[in-house]
């Protein structure tokens, strides 16, 4: 091939049409064949930790969500799912609960703010 002229003397043709190729990135997963050899289980028991954790419940909890041992965020949503399927919202103001005997054992009031529930929920889970 002829080579250019002008101020592209030092490359040819051939070289302007060539692709550019980048180095690649390293990647941090895993390759594919290690991950399928976890286990589901192996996974979630590495992750569980904090509010994520299992963790014994008193016996007034545990009449409402219906396990031993369960993860505060779990909690939280078991008597978010009862307070829904009990209608105890109040119909005024849904940011307020209006406990029944489950709960008013749990919460030891009659009326309880939405906010107040993940606060009240602290003694009955054991560390």
């Amino acid at each position: 091939m002829a080579a250019a002229t002008g101020f592209l003397t030092a490359f040819s043709v051939g070289d302007l049409a060539s692709p550019i190729t980048l180095p690649r990135r390293a990647t941090r997963r895993a390759p594919a064949a290690a991950e399928a050899g976890t286990d589901e289980a192996e996974k979630k028991k590495k992750k569980q930790w904090g509010i994520t954790k299992p963790r014994p419940v008193s016996p007034q909890l545990q009449a409402v969500v219906g396990e031993v041992e369960i993860p505060r965020t779990q909690a939280l949503k078991k008597i978010w799912a009862y307070i829904k399927e009990n209608n105890l919202q109040d119909p005024d103001d849904k940011r307020i609960i209006v406990c029944d005997e489950k709960l008013h054992d749990i919460f030891g009031k009659d009326r309880v703010g939405f906010l107040e529930i993940s606060g009240l929920l602290n003694p009955h889970f054991t560390k």
